[in-house]
């Protein structure tokens, strides 16, 4: 039997300290870098921020909600079909100055509108660690360069 409900939950370990990871998250200058192209601020509880990406011609309104300084990050922002989801990222201190990132997106339903979302979120979410962690411990921003279509072959 099916789940009812679907959630993306993936995690990374980011071989810094969580106060890096942290700020790598929260300062909308570092984020720039790795994820978002520009931010209206930096991640505050009661915020309210819009974001905007490389990759799409739109404006992503983005509520804060909870932060934990160095342990904990949620938010809400709306998917494609403006129905607003709940974000949450959990930095877990391991040994070696190293993070666990944990990432976890709620919810929506188990239909043919809820795959969807689990599928582009969930690859979307693979990315942002990928990203964040070649940003964080190589200083390499995967992200230039990726969205740039026009140099795709036409055959």
């Amino acid at each position: 039997m099916q789940p009812d409900i679907l959630e993306i939950k993936t995690g990374l370990v980011m071989l810094k300290p969580s106060h890096e990871v942290f700020e790598a998250i929260v300062d909308p200058h570092k984020m720039s870098v790795y994820f978002i192209s520009e931010s209206n601020g930096r991640m505050e509880e009661g915020k309210k921020l819009i974001w905007k990406f490389p990759e799409m011609d739109m404006e992503v309104p983005v509520r804060i909600n909870k932060i934990v300084k160095d342990k904990y990050i949620s938010y809400f922002w709306n998917d494609e079909d403006g129905k607003e989801l709940l974000v949450e990222m959990t930095l877990t201190p391991k040994e070696n100055d190293s993070t666990f990132v944990v990432i976890t997106e709620k919810s929506r339903n188990n239909d043919e509108a809820g795959i969807k979302w689990l599928k582009g979120n969930t690859e979307g979410w693979a990315n942002f660690l990928a990203c964040l962690k070649a940003y964080l411990e190589y200083s390499i921003n995967l992200r230039k360069g990726a969205f740039d279509l026009s140099q795709m072959p036409t055959s």
